[in-house]
């Protein structure tokens, strides 16, 4: 993903999926197409988490702790 939406997040009650669901809604507003990958830092997988939906959650450690790089997966 070279483009994308960064999010910002930092409630420490709400769990990683529920962030991901609101960015991506945000998204499909904004833009006009679903997200189906989003980048977070390392720290923030719980239970080692890698999808929400349809959308692929990895972790990227230049991405900061509290947020969310949301968009579309490259096509090779």
């Amino acid at each position: 993903m070279n483009r994308g939406m960064l999010w910002f997040d930092n409630n420490p009650k709400t769990n990683l999926a529920a962030k991901v669901r609101q960015a991506a809604e945000y998204y499909r507003r904004k833009y006009g197409a679903a997200p189906n990958l989003c980048f977070v830092h390392p720290s923030m997988l719980a239970d080692k988490m890698a999808e929400d939906g349809k959308i692929s959650i990895r972790g990227y450690r230049p991405v900061l702790p509290g947020y969310l790089w949301i968009g579309l997966a490259e096509k090779n």
